[in-house]
């Protein structure tokens, strides 16, 4: 521990973002390049190196929090990075994407504000990058054992760059046509530049990790001739269902899922459209959910010029800070988060719930019905009289996801169980009832967190490598049953 008082001596400051004016005329990053690094080693020196460090029960890749905030104090990046990787493969998506659960577990948080975990750990990481201290790491030797990971987002990209550095060769298969899934796809630019995916894919291919794009398992191959070519399969494809809101107009045109929506902004910034095919232009836009998607539509809606923005919650308003009684320390309290889309405008209304559509007589949307809702034995009712009409030419649906695909054949052709949930089956090696296929991230867990994604990837890949050789040095972090500690 290097600063005892260090807690004691400065208070909580967080990575600085540009001003609101500035950054909705562009796409890059929110924060202002190089603000965290005059004030990191201050804020590291506030962890307070627990006798039983809760930050490590609140991140489930087990993330060694206080030993690399010791580095990052010291300002020794090179064992900072070292240590930091030793439990994390791509810790600049968590430090920029993650919603930060070791936070939350922090034991400073009982009484004051947290250590910023986040942003030490995206400061190391860039450090790394910037210094020259990450490195392909090329295996020894090689196994002779050949894996397909089915789905390149966090959880099949950790799977398949742990399988390499094993020994065993390895080949991810994406369905869109270039790698990352929803972190290429799904976050948009101003929340991570996927420059930051880019020098991770060269760094895998240079590991020995193969790449193959623009094939969708199921459709384009099919699933149990690929497992006949392989002595392993890790189905990583995510819970990409999006879920859908069955009311009357829901068919009119301007209603899109977010995972329609966003994309084709991402691919704007990457060069394939002068402008998106969907665009919240000079239009009143609805975004329905209010999760963190949602606020990615907001954000993506303010810079595409949107006349209005407005954001429909169904549940009610969360309080603004840590209920002790409902959602005690350390569990991952549900408050109200004001995110930098949120700074930029709009309106945000709880405890809404859409009744229908009105559209024009070409079949446009043009207003979306609502009501108040209120919980009544346990379930969420309109209030009556409580229904009004806001104006919607352009409404995404982010209400999150319901599985795993299943229409493009590739649970059927593989076989796969699936569990109660619609999620598919594993055993505690993350093996599914086809010997030899593997599953890891959403598609067997459901719609979670980058975290528990690349947990996942890494827990799998050690099952695999057992697998496949008997024997794993692997680090794997979480069982399959294994879930965030809740009250």
């Amino acid at each position: 521990m290097a600063d005892p008082k260090g807690f004691l001596n400065h208070g909580r400051e967080v990575a600085q973002t540009r001003p609101v004016d500035e950054r909705v005329k562009d796409w890059n990053e929110v924060y202002v390049p190089g603000s965290l690094l005059p004030i990191i080693s201050k804020q590291a020196s506030r962890c307070m190196d627990c006798g039983i460090p809760f930050c490590h029960n609140g991140c489930p890749l087990g993330n060694l929090i206080p030993e690399w905030n010791d580095y990052a104090y010291r300002e020794d990046w090179s064992a900072a990075q070292e240590r930091l990787h030793a439990t994390n493969n791509f810790p600049e998506f968590t430090g920029r994407l993650c919603p930060a659960p070791c936070e939350s577990a922090c034991v400073l948080g009982i009484n004051q504000p947290a250590v910023t975990i986040k942003n030490v750990e995206v400061s190391i990481i860039d450090q790394a990058w910037d210094r020259g201290d990450v490195a392909p790491q090329i295996p020894e030797r090689l196994s002779g054992k050949t894996v397909a990971v089915i789905g390149s987002g966090p959880a099949g990209l950790a799977a398949a760059q742990q399988l390499t550095r094993a020994g065993h060769t390895v080949a991810v298969y994406e369905r869109a046509d270039r790698i990352g899934g929803l972190l290429r796809y799904g976050i948009p630019e101003f929340k991570m530049e996927k420059r930051h995916i880019n020098r991770r894919i060269e760094q895998m291919r240079a590991e020995g990790t193969k790449f193959r794009t623009g094939v969708e398992v199921g459709r384009d191959i099919d699933a149990a001739g690929l497992r006949k070519r392989y002595d392993a399969v890790v189905v990583a494809a995510g819970a990409t269902v999006s879920r859908d809101l069955p009311v009357p107009g829901r068919e009119l045109n301007g209603i899109h899922y977010a995972m329609e929506y966003l994309p084709l902004s991402n691919k704007v910034q990457e060069g394939d459209y002068v402008q998106p095919p969907i665009t919240a232009e000079g239009k009143h836009v609805v975004v329905i959910g209010g999760g963190d998607t949602g606020a990615d539509c907001v954000g993506t809606a303010h810079r595409q010029g949107a006349a209005s923005v407005t954001q429909l919650e169904i549940m009610p308003r969360p309080n603004d800070d840590r209920n002790t009684t409902t959602q005690p320390w350390p569990t991952f309290p549900m408050l109200y988060k004001v995110t930098s889309a949120h700074e930029e405008g709009g309106e945000r209304i709880y405890s809404a719930g859409t009744t229908h559509f009105e559209g024009d007589e070409d079949g446009n949307v043009q207003w979306l019905h609502l009501a108040e809702v209120e919980f009544v034995d346990g379930k969420l009712v309109n209030k009556p009289g409580t229904e009004r009409k806001i104006p919607a030419q352009l409404v995404t649906l982010a209400m999150g996801f319901t599985g795993t695909d299943q229409e493009n054949g590739l649970v059927s052709q593989f076989g796969l169980d699936l569990d109660a949930r619609g999620n598919v089956a594993r055993d505690d090696e993350f093996q599914t009832n086809v010997p030899g296929v593997f599953v890891a991230g959403d598609a067997g867990r459901g719609q979670s967190l980058i975290v528990w994604a690349i947990a996942e990837g890494r827990s799998a890949a050690r099952g695999v490598d057992r697998f496949l050789t008997g024997v794993s040095e692997l680090h794997a972090p979480i069982r399959p049953t294994d879930r965030a500690l809740a009250v």
